[in-house]
């Protein structure tokens, strides 16, 4: 994987971080997955979220947790986050992913959602979610496939698929941005990156009963449903996107 500097101002360049839409429906659906993973334990939990940015998902995720810190390279989004997100049991600093301030085996659940991509070396991301996860404990892990055929964070069609020098040119030519910095996976790739962890796979309990996850959202109409449950069965290599719980099982 090509090394590459640090992410620290995505939010100024994204607009979307700092609107409550979306964010909501996206943050029940993790509790859903969580509740889920933990029963119970849920409830007291200390979690983590890597890559909190501006903290609004954080603060939806919190009145379900025990305690809850969320993390970020980007200095400005974080400092948002702590001014607007005020909770008991919430927090929020400026963190390293791969370098995490915190001991070893301490935190109940990790969240770990559209992040990989945006760390120099997600390798060494993985290594530090599994470092601090305390034994049994689990990461909401939610990530984009390099084959999704339009980007997330810039809504163009085919630009993750692309040559980098390309996907340069692109955002130029379309005047979205000068510098293409994510690095998606796919989904071969994705496996290999979390292969120290037991997954469970949600994406496909998500598609089977989307309410039971809160998660009818993903699905505008029911022909978009049928659409993503028949390629999820015939081609889940091709999926736009996955939702997996990875447990620490050592």
């Amino acid at each position: 994987m090509t090394q590459r500097g640090y992410q620290r101002d995505f939010a100024s360049t994204h607009q979307a971080m700092y609107s409550d839409d979306g964010r909501r429906a996206k943050a029940d659906t993790l509790v859903a997955v969580l509740r889920d993973g933990l029963g119970a334990r849920l409830a007291t939990a200390r979690v983590l979220n890597v890559g909190c940015s501006t903290g609004i998902m954080d603060s939806f995720v919190a009145p379900h947790v025990g305690s809850h810190v969320g993390i970020d390279i980007d200095e400005a989004a974080v400092r948002f986050a702590t001014a607007t997100h005020q909770q008991p049991n919430l927090s929020f600093r400026v963190g390293d992913a791969m370098a995490l301030d915190i001991p070893d085996a301490s935190v109940d659940a990790v969240i770990c959602s559209q992040v990989y991509e945006h760390v120099p070396d997600p390798k060494r991301l993985m290594d530090e979610i599994h470092r601090v996860l305390a034994p049994g404990g689990v990461c909401y892990f939610a990530a984009t496939n390099r084959l999704c055929i339009v980007e997330q964070h810039y809504f163009l069609p085919f630009l993750s698929i692309m040559p980098v020098w390309m996907a340069h040119r692109y955002l130029r030519l379309t005047g979205r941005g000068t510098h293409y910095y994510e690095r998606h996976l796919v989904y071969w790739n994705l496996r290999r990156l979390v292969a120290q962890f037991r997954i469970e796979d949600y994406t496909r309990k998500i598609l089977a009963a989307p309410a039971d996850y809160h998660a009818e959202y993903l699905f505008s109409t029911p022909a978009k449903l049928r659409i993503a449950r028949t390629l999820a069965r015939v081609a889940y290599w091709a999926f736009p996107g996955y939702i997996w719980l990875l447990r620490r099982v050592d």
